[in-house]
């Protein structure tokens, strides 16, 4: 039964990348990456959001309901954004919030400045080209909060994300996720996660469908963890399982 499972992904992860043979030429000769990075991907990923936001408004709004809570010793609030993209946390965060917002792609200006400008009730600090597990830019202990959605499944290394998290959070600091995750293992999505693999992988900047997040934020070394697995409707995506939560140093 493994064998013909194992064989019938190997046939559609085929199909797949014979539908999509333009862009793994593209990567060969090497203009797919730099074309996806400062064109297609600011593009899709802005118009993703906006879809994204829409279907996970009350959860965001709930989710994010208790930031002030975890505001400094002076009362402001110093928060990180790791894999900020077009700013489609924004409007979440409260009123005088004090954000630093860094990416590894810094060719998403022109939506972030939408996103900016659409809500000035929160103080940017700076912007910070990095990637999430390389944060040297940002000292040990000197935010009160950092926040990461649908950022997980493209870093190189989550458990090295969350040790940076861990590292520039002060203690009782929180740390904010949102992620699209594996479906169960015995279930259809999950077998169409390992069939776009790849092909997903290539296209969609580095995104990864079938990681277990929710085992790498276990194993870190958080004081406190609130996760909940969800799901977002996002027709003809193999997306819609996501977890949600925070999680306390």
């Amino acid at each position: 039964m493994m064998a013909m499972t194992e064989a019938s992904i190997l046939f559609f992860r085929t199909c797949l990348a014979l539908l999509a043979m333009p862009i793994y030429l593209l990567s060969f000769l090497g203009i797919w990456e730099p074309f996806c990075k400062k064109i297609f991907f600011p593009f899709f990923l802005e118009k993703l959001t906006a879809i994204h936001n829409r279907k996970t408004k009350k959860q965001k709004q709930e989710l994010f309901r208790n930031l002030p809570d975890f505001s400094g010793p002076s009362g402001e609030l110093k928060l990180l954004e790791i894999g900020t993209g077009c700013g489609a946390n924004f409007q979440f965060y409260p009123p005088g919030c004090k954000v630093t917002c860094t990416d590894i792609n810094p060719n998403f200006q022109q939506g972030l400045s939408r996103s900016m400008s659409q809500n000035q009730h929160i103080h940017y600090e700076r912007f910070l080209t990095a990637a999430g597990e390389d944060l040297h830019q940002v000292p040990s202990g000197s935010v009160d909060a950092v926040v990461c959605t649908l950022v997980l499944c493209s870093v190189q290394s989550v458990n090295s994300t969350l040790k940076e998290v861990l590292r520039v959070l002060r203690p009782g600091g929180v740390f904010y996720f949102l992620e699209h995750v594996a479906d169960d293992h015995s279930s259809w999505r999950y077998f169409w996660q390992q069939v776009c693999y790849p092909t997903w992988k290539l296209v969609f900047a580095g995104c990864c469908l079938t990681r277990e997040i929710w085992k790498n934020l276990e194993q870190a070394n958080f004081s406190e963890l609130k996760l909940q697995h969800i799901s977002v409707p996002l027709p003809g995506t193999p997306i819609k399982p996501h977890i949600i939560g925070y999680a306390v140093k």
